[in-house]
């Protein structure tokens, strides 16, 4: 009984962690969000704010509904530990006693499965709405070229593990955690080609120097987004030039003056309701994927990995 007691507490107190890591993860992914958008512009500003005020009510209820759930695993523990003092008490025909790790695993299954479904709701109210606008189009950009997208989980390191995939392909073995500080120490390094371009989202006025340095400290120390200065540190990093793909715009390649094969990224401005976010490509396109359903099934897929992991 008291084994079974702190197994409860060790399972709560871990989970009462890891929502404090990603409720730390998710206001980082925020900040750099907020980063990426002009104080003017009030359109991309309103958008920004409903998408935070989204991103905060989805992790909220995520949490909220963990908690319910290890709460009745629990009762249900307490229930399967109550002894029992019943002599010469045989039960013919009884079924098999379900273990507790058993339940478990069909809670958590269940758990998946319920995700899965609003997903799917969600994708098919979404069939005339941007972001499958924007998946129809990168599919048919990237089909002319003969490849396809490979996803990459949105977890606040999307830039960075889309490169780390790319770097893959040609027998480069840096990871994500390297990328982020090699990063970091490239743009402190040359403070005057990064500086200029980053303000403060509440005063507007460029960053002070103690600022910058945060900025850089969070790059390697959090999950905050990475973008277009980011992407410029690595091009010389690297001395690659990296191609972007967008929807809506031709093609963009930073550092050209590299002669070495450009590394390559798709940016989704709509992708999963979260914001920007970019994933990696692969060569062999598949001409099933233009279909909206096999496009939407890899999508959501991806999705589902988010929101259980």
């Amino acid at each position: 009984m008291e084994a079974s007691l702190t197994e409860e507490l060790d399972e709560e107190e871990q989970l009462v962690r890891r929502h404090r890591k990603e409720k730390k993860e998710l206001q980082a992914k925020i900040q750099g969000m907020k980063n990426a958008v002009p104080k003017n512009d009030k359109k991309r500003r309103k958008q920004l704010t409903e998408d935070v005020a989204k991103l905060e009510k989805e992790m909220e209820q995520k949490h909220r509904d963990e908690l319910e759930q290890l709460e009745l695993v629990a009762k249900e523990n307490k229930i399967d530990s109550v002894p029992v003092n019943i002599t010469n008490l045989v039960l013919e025909n009884q079924p098999p006693r379900i273990s507790k790790a058993q339940k478990r695993r069909e809670k958590k299954a269940a758990l998946e499965k319920e995700w899965e479904e609003r997903i799917a709701e969600a994708e098919i109210e979404n069939l005339s709405g941007a972001r499958h606008i924007e998946n129809e189009k990168l599919a048919q950009i990237l089909a002319a070229r003969e490849l396809e997208i490979k996803q990459i989980p949105s977890d606040g390191h999307c830039m960075y593990k889309a490169i780390e995939d790319q770097l893959r392909e040609q027998d480069c073995t840096l990871t994500v955690a390297a990328l982020r500080s090699q990063t970091a120490e490239y743009m402190q390094s040359h403070v005057n080609d990064f500086l200029p371009f980053l303000t403060n989202a509440n005063t507007g006025h460029m960053y002070t120097p103690e600022e910058f340095g945060k900025y850089c400290d969070d790059i390697v120390n959090t999950a905050a987004w990475g973008g277009q200065l980011e992407l410029r540190a690595l091009s010389h990093i690297l001395q690659t030039p990296i191609e972007i793909i967008q929807a809506d715009s031709p093609p963009i390649v930073i550092g050209e003056e590299y002669s070495k094969k450009p590394l390559t990224l798709v940016y989704m401005r709509h992708a999963y309701g979260l914001g920007e976010h970019y994933n990696s490509v692969t060569c062999g396109f598949l001409p099933s994927l233009l279909s909206s359903c096999a496009f939407q099934s890899t999508f959501s897929r991806s999705l589902s990995l988010y929101y259980i992991n």
